[in-house]
């Protein structure tokens, strides 16, 4: 998972998967989070003004069929570091017994 936040832009990118070419945009919200899907795959998620949207990216990850907790790692990642890319790999959870 890669992410980059835009200070200019105030902006916060998600790149779910490699990039693919979007085909169609799903509105979380309608003014500031969109998930960008490719061939009914997620695979982006882009956030405006992460400031005050931040909470719209759990129900972008449930829409994408992913963990919240690793979109929102990536996200404040990103915001750590303004204006560079981060990439974040995961690992599978760990259950205990």
């Amino acid at each position: 998972m890669r992410a980059e936040y835009d200070t200019e832009a105030d902006a916060l990118s998600i790149n779910l998967v490699d990039a693919r070419p979007w085909d169609e945009s799903i509105s979380i919200d309608d003014t500031y989070c969109h998930l960008a899907m490719s061939q009914g795959v997620a695979v982006n998620i882009e956030l405006l003004s992460p400031s005050r949207s931040l909470h719209f990216l759990d129900a972008a990850a449930k829409r994408a069929g992913i963990d919240p907790d690793e979109v929102q790692a990536a996200a404040r990642s990103a915001l750590a570091a303004p204006d560079r890319q981060v990439t974040l790999r995961f690992s599978p959870s760990v259950t205990t017994q």
